[in-house]
């Protein structure tokens, strides 16, 4: 039957032969560059070996491939917006106290540390991190944004900085 994806095999590998292919062109359609297409395709199959994903558990294989692409699509996105705003930031400091481009490149790398880091923690945890270190509410208006009690908010923030300065630490 056309349109239907072909049987899953019932190991990683197997799935990334039958489907690689298919995802990479997927993913150069999206991007329009066929090296980062490439390494979003291999992102997809090690993010599933990092879940430890059964592939005999994956009944459709391509939406599925392609729900987890999408993700990393978004992140990347997200990311290199990330990145922008920080180097577009800098470009606004007087030269003589802009960083070192060793400095910025190390700034890059810990907000790209942090945000892989929230990207992992509940919503509201998450929630409660940005709004405290980048729009600088009290656990008050955090709560109230968030419908819940200022303990509550303490407790997401006591997790989210734990959580980000560990990541750093390593």
């Amino acid at each position: 039957m056309p349109g239907r994806d072909p049987p899953i095999t019932d190991d990683l590998a197997g799935l990334y032969v039958e489907h690689s292919t298919w995802l990479q062109g997927w993913l150069r359609r999206r991007v329009g560059d066929t090296f980062a297409a490439a390494d979003l395709a291999q992102d997809t199959f090690l993010s599933l070996l990092d879940r430890k994903t059964s592939a005999v558990e994956i009944r459709e294989p391509r939406p599925f491939l392609a729900t987890v692409a999408r993700r990393l699509l978004a992140h990347r996105h997200r990311r290199q917006l990330l990145e922008t705003t920080y180097l577009e930031a800098l470009a606004l400091l007087p030269e003589e106290v802009a960083p070192s481009p060793e400095a910025q490149l190390m700034a890059v790398e810990s907000l790209q540390q942090i945000d892989r880091v929230l990207d992992g923690l509940p919503p509201k945890v998450r929630e409660a991190f940005l709004l405290a270190h980048l729009i600088e509410l009290s656990y008050a208006e955090i709560a109230e944004r968030l419908g819940t009690s200022t303990s509550s908010v303490k407790q997401y923030l006591t997790r989210a900085n734990r959580e980000c300065m560990f990541a750093l630490a390593v």
